[in-house]
C-alpha cells in the first residue's frame, strides 16, 4: 500500500521520501522519476518541503537527476 500521500504507487514511481518532500514534488509537477531528469540538486532543495536527506533518498535509491549547468 503505498498511499502516503494521496498517491498511489501506480501514479508513482518515487521512491519514498517523506510527505513533505513527496507534496512538494506534486505540486511542482514531478510524480514519476523521469519528471526529475531537468531537475538539478539545487532545484529541488529550493522547493519548499525538499531538503537535503530527500535528494540523499533519491539519490540512494537510483534517481538521475540533471548536472547543474556551468556558472550555477
Amino acid at each position: 500500500m503505498g498511499d502516503h500521500d494521496g498517491m498511489s504507487d501506480e501514479e508513482s514511481d518515487l521512491p519514498w521520501i517523506g510527505r513533505p518532500a513527496r507534496a512538494a514534488l506534486a505540486v511542482a509537477g514531478v510524480t514519476r522519476r523521469a519528471d526529475l531528469a531537468s531537475w538539478t540538486e539545487r532545484d529541488l532543495l529550493a522547493l519548499h518541503g525538499v531538503g537535503p536527506k530527500a535528494v540523499r533518498l533519491l539519490r540512494e535509491a537510483g534517481v538521475a537527476l540533471a548536472e547543474p549547468s556551468p556558472g550555477r
